[in-house]
């Protein structure tokens, strides 16, 4: 779905090269941008299960590898900012956002994945300490699957969090998704995985959803030069 919505734009800047950044760029996740002229940079934090995955990329035109907070982005730099998995798991969610969204030219895209905490299993990703994350990731992860990464879970990382910021922010979504793509559920372990989220759902009164646990949303920058800029 991403990759029609960057072909779309493309078509809109008449086949122009479109530049991409990749804030997240160590979890793996890759755009199709197929027989599109393209110059993609990509960003995350330094740790160690990330440098590794970075360094494997060879899509990458140019990257940064440290706090996000002082990643070198200029304003207007990008037509296509792409977070994949990024939100819940660093601190300053919202300082990091605004930063991206201050690279994003007007009427660029702004795509978005992020692991929903009001959902059964963000909950457990959040609320399990850090040694037994550790100790269960390569029991429970599928193969090739990056982490365990930090598990933070600011509050806008959430669909009313996420909302509410591109409310205040001037931000139009122009889609929202829900899916089902947890690394536990998709592992040597699912049953089990999926069980403990349905239980967990149960005893916080299905106030805690096991119907999606991934918020996918494509955001786009306004174009009129009176909308709120950052």
């Amino acid at each position: 779905m991403f990759g029609q919505r960057i072909r779309e734009l493309w078509t809109e800047q008449l086949g122009r090269r479109l530049d991409i950044l990749v804030a997240g760029c160590g979890g793996g996740h890759v755009l199709e941008t197929d027989r599109i002229e393209t110059r993609v940079t990509g960003i995350d934090e330094d740790l160690p299960e990330l440098r590794a995955a970075m360094e494997r990329r060879t899509d990458l035109d140019a990257r940064f590898l440290g706090d996000l907070r002082d990643a070198p982005l200029l304003p207007r730099t990008f037509d296509v900012v792409h977070a994949p998995f990024l939100l819940e798991r660093v601190h300053h969610a919202e300082l990091v956002l605004d930063r991206l969204v201050n690279a994003l030219r007007p009427g660029g895209l702004l795509l978005v994945r992020m692991r929903d905490r009001a959902s059964a299993y963000g909950f457990c990703d959040r609320f399990l300490p850090s040694w037994p994350r550790r100790l269960l990731w390569p029991r429970f992860a599928p193969p090739g699957a990056v982490g365990p990464l930090p598990a933070v879970y600011e509050q806008v990382a959430s669909r009313e969090g996420i909302h509410s910021y591109c409310l205040m922010r001037g931000l139009m979504i122009a889609e929202d998704y829900s899916a089902t793509s947890g690394p536990a559920l998709r592992g040597p372990h699912a049953r089990l995985a999926r069980f403990t989220c349905h239980l967990v759902a149960k005893l916080s009164g299905d106030r805690l959803s096991t119907a999606g646990d991934e918020i996918t949303l494509v955001i786009r920058k306004p174009q009129n030069h009176f909308a709120r800029l950052i």
